[in-house]
């Protein structure tokens, strides 16, 4: 059975478009989603996908023709099926005398008014010429004032820098064709085609040289991402410092044991089990907020991402299920995602998943930070370089092993004080890694 495919609404307001190229012939056969047509409207070119597979019985339009919302573009159907008339091909279509097509519908005529008068314009029948001349004056207006002109034909003018409100048109209804505006620029200014323009990008301002750099790949999708996070989140930083001096001497201890089983193993392991601990307490850091239903979706399971530093932006393999993981474990899956990650050979679903995101700028020299939430996830922690520093203890001044935390945290899913108390259970953990082994043992 043979399908009428029409114009579709594509949204923005459009309400017709002119046909720039048909990517089929009748007789072709089609799958679905396949290109069939370009069609421009004033806000893009938009390319019409077939709604079915199936044979084009017939194309109602030639390339050039401007067709309105709901006009049939072809007759989709099996190969030698009978070809039908469409209920709707044009709204301008005078010569047809069995009925009246309109926007909403296909109306049938009276037999008794077959004969009459036809408004070229719309192509409604009067049955006097005194009701089509009164008839006709509800179409002076707009065609005085306003611009009956294709998108094309409007581009085509502003190229020709011409105005086409003074240009006479030629077309059905007095619509203004190319034509009309090539021999309106060419007897006002002698102009036949628009003027050649050369884009020129120059490599100073005037200051001096400078080099253009495009922005694409990673970095255009990590700037995307830290856009949308920043302008949706509402960022807010806490920072404190955490003694690791005991953490510091565990971790010297082990990772030669580490090191043995190919393991290089730095303290984001430690960090990341002491975050857990922390996430059992506070839940909220564990979540996100789901601004369609309102609601804030606690995490029920500990998907932790790292941010990996690569040539052109920052990717994030997560481990999953870090609580059910000892810390070589974790060491050696981060470690293998992390080189996968540099020499880009990472599976796009190790950086899906993430529950909460930890960002190591310490490895370069940095200290403290304002890292930017890893949207829509409901916070992350910075972790800055671990430095000695004299520290009262005891009543004494002595030298310890300071690490710099900076948690950045969404105020709309939590507050500043339950941020404090997270941070305060994680650094428990890091100052007292006793309680870490515990859990190993």
């Amino acid at each position: 059975m043979s399908t009428e495919f029409k114009f579709p609404d594509v949204g923005e307001g459009i309400t017709e478009g002119e046909i720039v190229k048909w990517r089929v012939k009748e007789g072709d056969q089609v799958k679905e989603h396949d290109i069939i047509a370009e069609i421009e409207t004033d806000k893009a070119i938009v390319e019409i996908p077939a709604p079915q597979a199936g044979t084009i019985l017939k194309i109602y339009h030639k390339e050039g023709d401007t067709v309105k919302v709901g006009e049939t573009l072809v007759l989709i159907g099996e190969k030698g099926e009978e070809v039908k008339e469409p209920a709707f091909v044009a709204v301008h279509k005078p010569e047809e005398k069995k009925a009246f097509t309109g926007v909403v519908g296909y109306i049938e005529e009276a037999q008794e008014e077959a004969e009459g008068f036809v408004c070229k314009v719309c192509g409604a029948r009067l049955k006097t010429q005194e009701a089509l001349n009164e008839h006709m004056k509800i179409h002076q207006a707009p065609i005085e004032t306003g611009v009956l002109a294709t998108p094309v034909v409007r581009r085509l003018s502003k190229d020709l820098q011409v105005d086409i409100s003074k240009i006479k048109g030629t077309g059905l209804g007095g619509r203004i064709t190319e034509e009309d505006v090539r021999k309106y620029a060419q007897q006002t200014q002698g102009l036949a085609e628009p003027p050649l323009t050369v884009k020129v990008t120059r490599k100073y301002d005037m200051w001096g040289y400078v080099e253009r750099v495009p922005l694409k790949g990673v970095r255009k999708v990590t700037a995307e991402h830290m856009s949308e996070s920043v302008h949706t989140a509402a960022h807010v930083t806490h920072m404190e410092e955490a003694d690791v001096t005991q953490l510091w001497e565990i971790r010297e201890r082990e990772k030669e044991k580490a090191k043995t089983q190919g393991i290089h193993l730095t303290f984001i392991p430690f960090i990341m089990k002491a975050l857990i601990h922390a996430f059992r307490e506070h839940p909220y850091l564990n979540a996100e907020l789901d601004d369609e239903h309102a609601e804030i979706i606690l995490k029920k399971y500990y998907n932790i991402g790292v941010a990996v530093d690569v040539e052109d932006g920052l990717l994030v393999p997560v481990i999953k299920g870090a609580d059910q993981k000892s810390m070589l474990q974790i060491a050696k899956e981060l470690q293998d995602l992390s080189d996968k990650a540099r020499n880009r050979t990472i599976d796009l679903a190790d950086m899906k998943g993430g529950t909460f995101t930890i960002t190591n700028y310490g490895s370069i020299g940095g200290i403290h930070g304002t890292p930017i939430i890893n949207y829509p996830e409901a916070a992350i922690l910075g972790v800055g370089r671990i430095m000695e520093k004299p520290v009262i203890k005891d009543g004494k001044i002595v030298i310890r092993k300071i690490l710099p935390l900076s948690l950045s945290f969404d105020h709309k899913v939590l507050d500043g004080a339950e941020a404090a108390r997270f941070v305060n259970t994680l650094m428990e953990y890091l100052e007292d890694p006793g309680k870490l082994l515990i859990e190993e043992d």
